[in-house]
């Protein structure tokens, strides 16, 4: 299984950006998705997850109405919408996958995570 996530770069405060996550070497489709970050000389943190099927979405309450996790099976891709950025998002962003049989599953936990991607830096200037 291969994760090669994409669309980091530096943007301005209040701006907007799109991170793509895209799969390889499993069905797609039978794994939950999720985005962390990890800032410099933090923990690396939840951000964002979807369902197998977009059923069911979370965000960290900083994320919740400036960004938006979507998937769309056909490409093998997960997306992560990001607006209103704030200096404070600036972290690298990693894609996960979490195996799961269930349609209600989602991953927020690192715990959880079955295959982790490589990691895109975001930077927000201020």
């Amino acid at each position: 299984v291969q994760l090669q996530a994409f669309g980091g770069g530096l943007v301005q405060a209040g701006g907007s950006l799109r991170l793509s996550c895209a799969a390889s070497g499993s069905i797609f489709s039978n794994f939950a998705m999720g985005w962390f970050r990890q800032a410099p000389g933090k923990e690396r943190e939840f951000v964002a997850t979807i369902s197998r099927t977009s059923m069911i979405t979370y965000y960290r309450d900083s994320a919740q109405g400036r960004f938006t996790i979507s998937r769309d099976n056909a490409k093998n891709t997960v997306y992560l919408q990001m607006s209103s950025v704030k200096p404070e998002d600036t972290a690298v962003y990693y894609c996960a996958e979490r195996r799961s049989p269930s349609l209600r599953v989602v991953v927020r936990s690192g715990d959880d995570v079955h295959y982790w991607g490589q990691g895109t830096q975001v930077t927000v200037s201020s």
